[in-house]
């Protein structure tokens, strides 16, 4: 690797030389984050919500030194000043003390390094960065210098950024014939970042092993600044390497999990051609079985005698048993908490065992009206094929919603499988005996269905989208048994997410629902079948089940078809804090296809705590088109966007 410069730049002050901190430019622009630390903390069934555990950590500090830093920048470099304040760890770790003068010193000439690093991807290579401690540069600090005045001890940053620099010659050689450095982002007078030459790195790695070629690499980089024409020239040789196929697949770390099925669920074939997907859909599905912690697939160096490359697969394990509570609260629902235990490895080939339990409607009914869900789920891996999944399921309901009374035992049986990384179905065969009581009198059903389901999910955060889209396409033909009934229930839906902004600030979020159950009336089709809307999961402002038919009580009867749709601006007004303002609608008709007549909307304000495990969620709606019955506000809290 060659660096050079036609103009020495002025590197006295910097402290570091061109070449060395360009090297450390490229090598560290990737780890560059922003992550402010708060003074305090809390925690929440062990998992903590807010602050940082380095509080909790500072008593073990020897001879401690608290310091203040200052980070002066021209005043028309606003945005390079962020940039700069989130590189230094000096300025995000400035409510914690050092260990002493030595630490202080120690953590300031990191700190210039890393400055020095945020400058160059910001392709100003003739930046200068001068740091003092208590008024003194600290290139002039003897190795035992001592800061005895009173704390916290003052750290001022001078920085000079200089001008930026654009590209100026690309050129790729070895072997990157037919590759160009505009494919992957080197373009004369564009951008000279040393990110943008560490991405375009391997953008062009990734082509080369795409084409088949594991042991594509980079094997030599020649940059050279030109100091007069402000332009950097960028020479990148490539070694592309044999295309080969897999080689043994080998696994280390396993200890309660059989070795063997995890190579199974990788799915590398032995001699089959190599791909980097595959490596990284590999690594997909084992975590995906949610029996490691962590998994690491490293290629071998060099092909084996068969001209394959070998892979090995590092792992560690999670804990087999878990045990959690939940709750969700609502002024127009009550209360619910559920519990559940879990196994995630039965036997060893990623078996598991779920039983859970919950109840609902506290507060909101009598203690004899409320509701109560019990169930088991067993689920096994890897049955036709790595992408697959075999499950089971035994669940009990009693619930007393207002449209009806249940008593329900289910049992059913499936087989799931992932397409890809987008696209997923599943088949189910099922058996459901339930009685109920509603407004067309007492019933007993026993209803076999085959449930069907396809996804198309593209979205770039499961928890928390900014972007892509979720497809749902449902069908449950169905039936039932002791009253000779058949009838289809379709259901669709699909949400989308747009951030028009790269700090993904504002996030604009749409959903739309609808379905249709055909073949058989109202009155033949079991209650908790039929289509409902309203509620926190549907039409905020209403009450659960409180949009469509309703009987002479004023009891909801559900219907045969219905329509959904939501809209929402999800505003981030800090990295942890959120408000959403958004309008949901809804409609149900005793038709088979929705009516658009007798639509009801609601709108309101919520507020997200965006945590670890998903965003912490408060909701607050008003009905805008309320009628006698409907309630005045709706409240709702619970775990993840509301879609």
């Amino acid at each position: 690797m060659r660096h050079e410069t036609r103009q020495k730049p002025n590197e006295a002050a910097a402290g570091i030389s061109l070449p060395h901190a360009l090297l450390f430019a490229l090598l560290a622009t990737s780890a560059l984050t922003v992550s402010p630390q708060p003074a305090a903390a809390f925690e929440l069934f062990g998992i903590r919500l807010w602050g940082s555990a380095a509080n909790d950590e500072d008593s073990d500090i020897v001879d401690p030194m608290n310091y203040s830093v200052t980070i002066n920048v021209p005043d028309d470099h606003d945005d390079l000043k962020k940039k700069l304040e989130a590189a230094s760890t000096l300025k995000t770790d400035e409510d914690r003390p050092v260990s002493g003068s030595l630490g202080l010193m120690s953590k300031a000439r990191g700190d210039r390094e890393q400055l020095v690093a945020a400058l160059y991807a910001d392709a100003r290579y003739e930046g200068v960065v001068n740091v003092s401690i208590d008024g003194r540069s600290i290139d002039d600090l003897p190795p035992d210098a001592e800061f005895r005045g009173p704390q916290p001890v003052p750290v001022v940053i001078e920085v000079t950024p200089g001008p930026k620099f654009t590209l100026g010659d690309i050129r790729l050689t070895g072997d990157a014939a037919g590759l160009t450095g505009a494919d992957f982002g080197l373009i004369s007078g564009g951008d000279a970042g040393s990110g943008a030459i560490l991405k375009a790195e391997a953008l062009i790695v990734r082509a080369l092993k795409e084409e088949g070629r594991p042991l594509a690499e980079i094997t030599d980089r020649e940059i050279v600044a030109d100091h007069n024409t402000t332009t950097l020239d960028v020479t990148l040789a490539v070694k592309a390497g044999p295309v080969a196929g897999y080689g043994e697949t080998t696994v280390e770390g396993t200890e309660r999990m059989d070795p063997e099925f995890t190579r199974y669920m990788a799915g590398l074939k032995r001699g089959e051609r190599y791909s980097p997907k595959d490596i990284d859909d590999a690594r997909e599905r084992l975590l995906g079985m949610e029996v490691f912690n962590s998994v690491t697939l490293r290629e071998a160096d060099q092909l084996d005698g068969e001209g394959n490359i070998p892979v090995d697969i590092n792992v560690t394990e999670r804990k087999t048993r878990y045990l959690g509570i939940g709750g969700t609260v609502s002024n127009t629902e009550g209360v619910g908490l559920e519990g559940y235990w879990g196994h995630r490895n039965l036997f060893g080939r990623a078996e598991k065992l779920r039983i859970d339990g919950s109840v609902s409607g506290i507060g909101s009914n009598d203690i004899s009206k409320l509701n109560y869900n019990a169930g088991v789920m067993f689920e096994k891996p890897g049955v036709i094929g790595p992408a697959s999944k075999f499950f089971a399921n035994l669940k009990t309901v009693y619930e007393h919603p207002d449209a009806y009374d249940r008593f329900s035992v289910k049992g059913g049986a499936g087989i799931s499988y992932q397409i890809d990384k987008k696209r997923s179905a599943s088949a189910e065969f099922s058996l459901d005996y339930s009685k109920i009581t509603d407004s067309y009198g007492k019933n007993d059903y026993l209803i076999a269905s085959v449930p069907l389901q396809y996804v198309y999910d593209n979205r770039n955060d499961r928890l928390n989208p900014t972007s892509g889209f979720r497809v749902l396409a449902y069908a449950e033909p169905s039936y039932d048994l002791l009253n000779s009934k058949a009838f289809i229930k379709l259901r669709g839906e699909g949400s989308a997410y747009y951030a028009p902004l790269e700090s993904n600030r504002f996030v604009l979020a749409g959903r739309v629902a609808g379905g249709s159950i055909l073949g058989a009336g109202v009155s033949h089709v079991p209650a908790d079948r039929r289509f409902y809307a309203g509620g926190g999961g549907s039409v905020r402002g209403y009450s659960y089940q409180g949009i469509g038919p309703k009987d002479a009580n004023g009891d909801p009867t559900g219907g045969l078809s219905y329509f959904e749709t939501s809209a929402e601006l999800r505003i981030a007004v800090t990295d942890t804090i959120g408000i959403v303002p958004f309008v949901d609608a809804g409609t149900v008709s005793n038709k088979q296809f929705p009516e658009f007549s007798d639509m009801k909307v609601g709108a309101g304000i919520g507020l997200r705590y965006l945590t670890p495990f998903g965003p912490l969620r408060v909701d607050a709606a008003i009905p805008l088109n309320r009628e006698s019955g409907d309630p005045r506000y709706g409240i709702y809290a619970g775990i993840g966007q509301s879609f």
